[in-house]
């Protein structure tokens, strides 16, 4: 059985990791509150931006443009989202899982990192990292899902990756965080109950100007769009992952804290015995 001293000093170290997880847990929930708003907010728009660029490439007829086709290359750029720091549950592994354990082979992916825990996680696994943009996901900006975007869309364009995947998590709610992994280039086309009626009626997407400018313009807007909504759906899912990892921490703390005082209380009864029966020995032998 361990000390009374052992059990004390291990007994004050659980207690001040407690007071850090709990510090966590409050400065999580309020970064959390304002994520999920700006998430939230911004997902209908997202949501819409998917919804019409299928639509319309489902009404254009058979269009013959780079974006719409794979390239030769059989590289794949896959840009990972996770977060910068740790203790946040499964949240980064899962991402990393999901890359890892997909179809892909290891040699013809080219990953694209949003968050450092997910450069670390997967440089370890013997991923190319071919970029890195860790900084923007401490505040996610526009710019900078333009700025992963274009160099992805440059890369496709020059024929180097045949395809463009996203990963990172969806937010559903505080408790529920999905790891998502979508195709951005080349688009599919999902042809919803509206559009499939206008291609049965063939009433075709009229462009002005043509087609390819019209595209040229659109795509990268659309996957810019994308990406920033994928930053700000993992920044509020990170938050609520972080949040229920100390929330939890903080319980199993408290459960060890608690068993902590019972043994305690239980060697210094045991001390308490030992003394009595000595003294009580001894005065016996005196008398």
């Amino acid at each position: 059985m361990a000390t009374m001293r052992e059990i004390k000093r291990r007994k004050s170290s659980i207690q001040s990791t407690q007071q850090i997880t709990k510090a966590m847990k409050v400065v999580s929930s309020a970064k959390l509150q304002k994520a999920k708003y700006k998430a939230e907010s911004t997902k209908a728009y997202f949501n819409y931006m998917y919804e019409t660029v299928s639509s319309m490439l489902a009404k254009s007829g058979t269009i013959d443009h780079p974006y719409l086709k794979a390239g030769q290359s059989e590289k794949k750029a896959v840009i990972a989202i996770t977060s910068n720091r740790g203790l946040a549950g499964g949240y980064n592994s899962n991402i990393v899982k999901l890359i890892t354990g997909g179809d892909f082979k290891k040699e013809d992916v080219s990953v694209y990192t949003i968050g450092r825990k997910g450069r670390e996680g997967l440089t370890a696994k013997g991923y190319e990292i071919a970029g890195d943009y860790s900084d923007a996901i401490e505040a996610p900006l526009y710019q900078d899902a333009v700025d992963v975007g274009q160099a992805v869309l440059d890369r496709f364009a020059a024929g180097e990756i045949g395809e463009i995947y996203l990963a990172y998590t969806v937010f559903k709610n505080t408790v529920v965080h999905i790891p998502k992994l979508i195709k951005l280039l080349p688009v599919e086309i999902e042809i919803g109950e509206g559009a499939e009626k206008a291609v049965d009626d063939k009433v075709l997407m009229n462009y002005e100007p043509s087609e390819e400018e019209a595209l040229d313009a659109i795509i990268p807007k659309y996957i810019y769009s994308l990406i920033y909504g994928a930053m700000n759906e993992a920044v509020a899912s990170e938050n609520g992952a972080r949040m229920q990892a100390m929330d939890n921490a903080t319980s199993n703390a408290e459960a060890m804290i608690d068993s902590l005082s019972l043994l305690y209380n239980r060697a210094r009864q045991s001390s308490i015995t030992q003394e009595l029966t000595e003294i009580i020995a001894g005065a016996d032998a005196v008398g």
